[in-house]
């Protein structure tokens, strides 16, 4: 029982790190995204740049956006396996609520079937 009382507050600070990297993260694609679009709205109106470096900053923007995405992308997949792994260890210390639980869910999934 303490083993899933400290997972579950190990899980509920790992979802607040996780939030805030996410934040983070959602920031700064914003970020490059208002840019990558300044260099656009720029582009059309500046006639001294080339178009050769307003497509290079613009290039710059757009890997700094693909990057921050694989990162969020990264975040999600991991905080995944972690949930996966909290299932795993309630399921394993509590198995008779899980099958109590599961079989909760399958009623209610009949009943909700069976309406339609």
């Amino acid at each position: 029982m303490d083993q899933t009382h400290q997972n579950g507050s190990g899980v509920s600070s790992s979802q607040a790190a996780s939030g805030a990297a996410r934040e983070k993260l959602m920031d700064g694609l914003k970020t490059a995204i208002g840019e990558a679009e300044h260099y656009l709205s720029d582009a059309g109106e500046q006639v001294s740049e080339t178009t050769s470096e307003v497509r290079a900053r613009f290039e710059d923007t757009l890997r700094t956006a693909k990057s921050d995405l694989r990162k969020l992308e990264d975040s999600v997949i991991a905080r995944s396996h972690e949930i996966a792994q909290s299932a795993d260890v309630y399921v394993r210390d509590n198995p008779w609520k899980a099958v109590g639980l599961g079989a909760a869910v399958g009623v209610l999934v009949g009943i909700l079937a069976s309406r339609r």
